[in-house]
């Protein structure tokens, strides 16, 4: 296939059975225990679902916009932490659709160790896990 050509459609189901496919997902408690030992929960959702659904007090607020640059070491435009492939990442989105199309897009990045929580957000709060209201400025 030359680089003009286009491939099949696949549809979201399946990028996103690809995508998952990829990743060993955390549920909520595994998550929190990744947290505790050093890994860093990324909070893609937009400011306002955030302001408007809370957040969790520990997660960095990467907007999913701008993920990818902030999280490639070779990037000029990196968080100043991220120096090479082994950060461990955990992204979450709202229910865990979104954040599973991003870990894979930071696997495809090098960085081997990012996954997503499964169910997202919601999830983390159905497992009794704590919140603060959102509205906060992305930290990157």
């Amino acid at each position: 296939m030359s680089a003009t050509e286009t491939r099949e459609p696949v549809g979201i189901a399946r990028m996103l059975a690809d995508a998952r496919a990829r990743l060993r997902r955390l549920g909520p408690e595994e998550a929190a225990e990744a947290v505790g030992r050093g890994a860093v929960l990324v909070d893609i959702r937009p400011q306002a679902q955030r302001r408007r659904e809370g957040e969790v007090a520990d997660a960095w607020v990467i907007e999913r916009n701008v993920l990818e640059w902030r999280f490639d070491p070779r990037c000029e435009a990196r968080l100043p932490w991220v120096r090479d492939h082994d950060v461990e990442v955990v992204v979450m989105c709202s229910e865990g659709y979104t954040s599973s199309l991003a870990a894979a897009s930071l696997r495809e990045l090098g960085l081997h160790r990012a996954t997503d929580l499964e169910g997202g957000y919601w999830a983390w709060v159905a497992a009794g896990l704590p919140t603060v209201p959102g509205g906060r400025e992305p930290d990157g």
